[in-house]
């Protein structure tokens, strides 16, 4: 399995601190939160990760490197300098050909316990272009914006503009699949999100759906931050806290302050 990494972004709710470092690398209990994601997938069996970097993009270079620290393959696509969102980042790596004809794709900041495989096993056998995990939500952990039933996402809507907004019951989970064809017709060199283009998909009837039931946890957010850290302790993920490999210390206060 090949997962394609989002990693590209400014992280702005997260400065002071991402004003040294990108959100990717964002210290969790004393650790890169590179490392809790990139133990993850290896451990669900992921084998090939594409990072696609922008923002201080060198320092995930430096410290992940190729991968091989977490018994993955690790590859780069670099946006440069003029951020092209998240459609456009996955089109500039379809383009580089780096991008496998199916793939795995997943935001740089998310954490989701979720069976990969299982996930994975559905898209191959289902027809769809693309397939979106969906946590029934009842805007709890934010406000849900898809309405799922028998195994489709009948609706993705995230701005909640629909007119059937009040049936929405569930959330973008975060992990979604595709077949790189989906990209291959998205021309232009204008940023683009994957939001439109989920839309679309939901309304022609062709955006797959995997309802998962565990939340989801992210470092996106301070509050976010917070939980994850809770979550990873009470886990014991990556439980011996240590420096960047390449020697950069990680400063735990700088998160404390963040998060209150």
């Amino acid at each position: 399995m090949q997962c394609v990494i989002l990693a590209g972004g400014l992280g702005t709710r997260m400065r002071p601190l991402t004003e040294t470092m990108p959100k990717f690398l964002l210290p969790v209990n004393g650790r890169p939160f590179a490392d809790y994601q990139l133990a993850w997938l290896a451990g669900q069996g992921v084998d090939r990760v594409l990072l696609l970097i922008g923002y201080m993009g060198e320092r995930i270079e430096k410290h992940v490197g190729d991968g091989s620290a977490h018994g993955l393959q690790v590859r780069y696509v670099h946006e440069g300098e003029s951020l092209r969102g998240t459609a456009g980042a996955v089109r500039l790596a379809v383009e580089s050909g780096e991008v496998d004809e199916k793939f795995l794709l997943l935001y740089g900041d998310s954490f989701l316990p979720v069976d990969i495989g299982a996930v994975w096993r559905e898209f191959e056998d289902r027809e769809a272009p693309a397939l979106m995990t969906v946590l029934r939500n009842g805007d709890r952990w934010d406000r849900s914006n898809v309405i799922y039933r028998d195994g489709w996402v009948e609706l993705y809507d995230k701005r909640r503009e629909h007119a059937r907004r009040r049936e929405m019951a569930y959330i973008d989970y975060g992990l979604s699949a595709y077949r790189r064809s989906v990209f291959e017709n998205q021309g232009g060199e204008q940023p683009s999100d994957l939001s439109p283009i989920l839309h679309e998909l939901s309304l022609a009837g062709q955006l797959a759906g995997y309802e998962v039931r565990e939340r989801f946890y992210e470092v996106g957010s301070p509050e976010g931050l917070h939980d994850f850290e809770r979550y990873a302790a009470e886990r014991g993920l990556l439980a011996a806290p240590q420096g960047d490999e390449h020697g950069e210390s990680i400063d735990d206060r700088a998160t404390a302050n963040c998060a209150r």
